[in-house]
């Protein structure tokens, strides 16, 4: 029988419908950067574009990973300043249309109110956004400080797919991955949570029905031990984890 205790949360398509409009506020930042840098895009990028590019990751490694891909650099002082603006932009935006992942609320509601699992986010995006965005839909009741950043957080920040926030969260929490559970919709926070040895369940609600196969055979490959559609069947999915029978 399994002893898991705690479970990890990722935020953004997770817990709430994030992704869409931050990637849709990072855009014009992204294409604003590559102009100043004189970077020849085929064309600008667009929120959908990032997306599939760049879903789980957050802005300080999405920029990183285009300023090698088109030989450019920024020095820390106009990477830190890009960063404090897309969370601004971002933020501006959740606060004005953000919603919960469908369910979502009902189960953190039963979690916290059996009282038998401690309950963390754990995300790439910055903390600031990660607390405006469970404010905004009233989860940041079940969570209290145990919110995670990997662009916050840690001395040196980093990204999923990094384990080094998981690793992070538990050691802050004084538990072991095998207390442990985490949701992740992305391959590289499934990723992340897997290689910290945490059994991972991927969540796939939030994806255009014409995604869902592809992502679930990509979160699998990333490690996920079970596939979710919806987070109605969280409770006997968490029974299965504890069961040992996945």
């Amino acid at each position: 029988m399994s002893k898991i205790n705690t479970v990890l949360l990722d935020c953004d398509n997770t817990l709430v419908l994030s992704e869409e409009l931050a990637f849709e506020g990072c855009a014009d930042l992204i294409n604003e950067i590559s102009a100043t840098k004189n970077v020849p895009l085929e064309q600008p990028f667009t929120g959908d574009s990032l997306i599939n590019e760049f879903v789980g990751q957050n802005f300080r490694g999405m920029i990183t990973s285009l300023a090698q891909r088109y030989g450019f650099s920024l020095t820390p002082d106009e990477l830190d300043s890009y960063v404090r603006r897309e969370e601004d932009v971002v933020i501006a935006k959740l606060q004005e249309k953000l919603v919960s992942c469908p369910g979502a609320d009902e189960v953190l509601a039963k979690l916290a109110a059996e009282k038998k699992y401690k309950l963390a986010v754990v995300s790439s995006s910055a903390l600031r956004r990660v607390q405006a965005s469970i404010d905004k839909v009233g989860q940041a009741k079940y969570f209290g400080a145990d919110v995670f950043s990997a662009a916050t957080s840690l001395p040196t920040p980093t990204s999923k797919p990094d384990p080094a926030i998981y690793l992070h969260a538990m050691k802050t929490l004084g538990k072991t991955a095998d207390e442990c559970v985490a949701v992740e919709d992305s391959k590289s926070g499934t990723l992340s949570g897997t290689r910290a040895g945490i059994k991972v369940i991927g969540y796939v609600g939030p994806y255009k029905d014409a995604e869902k196969k592809e992502m679930e055979r990509i979160l699998t490959e990333a490690g996920a031990v079970v596939i979710m559609q919806h987070w109605s069947e969280f409770e006997s999915i968490l029974a299965k984890v504890q069961s040992g029978s996945i």
